[in-house]
């Protein structure tokens, strides 16, 4: 079993889109996939059209109360972990509980045999959620904007990822994905040649096509399913492989 989580602290770099369309893409290639919202805002959660979730349907007992994982929730072939806004409170109450950052890690250990690949998908945030994803991993993955947002963003984003691999030695980041990209604009393109030449394991862009990501979000449901064969769909296959490269999963997509 594999486990990612896709990390960025500064919102709107695609995480979740990457968690949901890359996870389904796996389950049709015959992978035992896991899912993990550890986001409050919980758009995972939606954007799978999973309601009606409880608190005790979350990483909060695990992390604050010392339990198990909850059932996970079915959707699309998927498995859920779902998040809803009073996960919010663990950010205060995790600092607070030693050991607590660590509990996802461990609790997952625990599935091995149960999925091939656990997908997290962390908050735009540094704070406790982050951390207890981050430190949950196998790898990091991480989403940076092709827009001058996405490079202000990078001391940040190397700042934590050192945190994180000063606690986990044997933590890193196998991929980094040019998100929302633009390829005729200029801009995009000389954001793109920095990530590049400043970033190990940068995949292809992920070009910009808002209308099938905002339509499949709002019917929640993954772009494979929503618009199959369209080229959004192509967009997300080909990010799946690089993927499965990267995290050296015995897939042929």
């Amino acid at each position: 079993m594999k486990i990612a989580t896709v990390f960025n602290h500064a919102g709107g770099a695609g995480k979740t889109s990457i968690v949901r369309d890359v996870g389904y893409e796996l389950t049709g290639l015959g992978m035992r996939v896991l899912l993990v919202d550890l986001d409050p805002q919980a758009s995972l959660t939606k954007w799978l059209g999973v309601e009606n979730v409880d608190l005790s349907d979350t990483v909060y007992p695990l992390a604050l109360e010392g339990k198990s994982l909850p059932q996970p929730r079915e959707a699309h072939g998927l498995h859920l972990i779902p998040a809803h806004i009073s996960l919010s409170l663990a950010e205060a109450q995790i600092s607070g509980q030693i050991g607590a950052v660590l509990t996802l890690r461990q609790a997952l250990g625990q599935l091995r045999d149960s999925y091939d690949v656990v997908l997290i998908d962390s908050p735009p945030s540094l704070g406790q959620l982050a951390a207890l994803g981050a430190l949950a991993a196998d790898h990091l993955i991480v989403p940076v904007l092709t827009q001058q947002k996405g490079l202000d963003a990078l001391p940040g984003l190397q700042s934590a990822l050192e945190l994180y691999h000063r606690l986990r030695p044997d933590l890193g980041v196998a991929l980094y994905i040019p998100t929302m990209y633009e390829g005729r604009r200029a801009h995009d393109r000389e954001v793109l040649q920095a990530l590049r030449a400043n970033l190990p394991q940068v995949s292809r862009p992920v070009p910009l096509r808002g209308a099938v990501w905002l339509d499949s979000s709002s019917a929640g449901q993954p772009v494979g399913m929503f618009a199959p064969g369209s080229p959004v769909h192509r967009d997300v296959q080909e990010l799946t492989r690089s993927v499965s490269e990267a995290l050296k999963l015995e897939v042929t997509a």
